[in-house]
This record gives C-alpha cells, sequence and structure tokens, in this order.
C-alpha cells in the first residue's frame, strides 16, 4: 500500500488518501492522471490494469485501487 501512496501522493500530495473516497466524483483526478496512475502501477506492481477494470468504483480511493491491484496480482 505504500508504494501505491506514493504514486497517488506525487500526483497530488494535498489529498488526504486515508480518508478520501470521491477521487473521481470529485474530479480530484483527471484523465491524464488516470493514465499516469496506470502507467506507475504497472511499473511497480509489474501487473497490466484491462481497460474494463477502468472504472470510477475502482479509482475513487486508494483502497479501492489497492484492492484493484491485489486482485490482479492474485490473478497471475
Amino acid at each position: 500500500m505504500n508504494d501505491l501512496l506514493e504514486i497517488l501522493k506525487d500526483l497530488h500530495p494535498e489529498v488526504d488518501y486515508d480518508t478520501c473516497t470521491t477521487l473521481i466524483d470529485d474530479k480530484i483526478f483527471d484523465s491524464f492522471d488516470i493514465v499516469s496512475i496506470i502507467s506507475e502501477i504497472s511499473d511497480t506492481f509489474d501487473v497490466a490494469i484491462p481497460a474494463e477494470e477502468i472504472i470510477p468504483d475502482n479509482f475513487n480511493s486508494a483502497e479501492a485501487l489497492y484492492a484493484l491491484v491485489e486482485r490482479l496480482l492474485d490473478e497471475d
């Protein structure tokens, strides 16, 4: 989780990722941020995020995003 938080804090250090659950809904992350996050996750965790997983529910919080990464790692 710490690696993921570092990725997110590099993009938006002002966000409290421990409590925020509306990163997409409140337009904190834009499409460029999503592309950057996907790229960084791919490099850091060595997983590919399939297009069907790029949905707001998976990106609205750090916890949801980490759950996605763990799920993808378990599938490998």
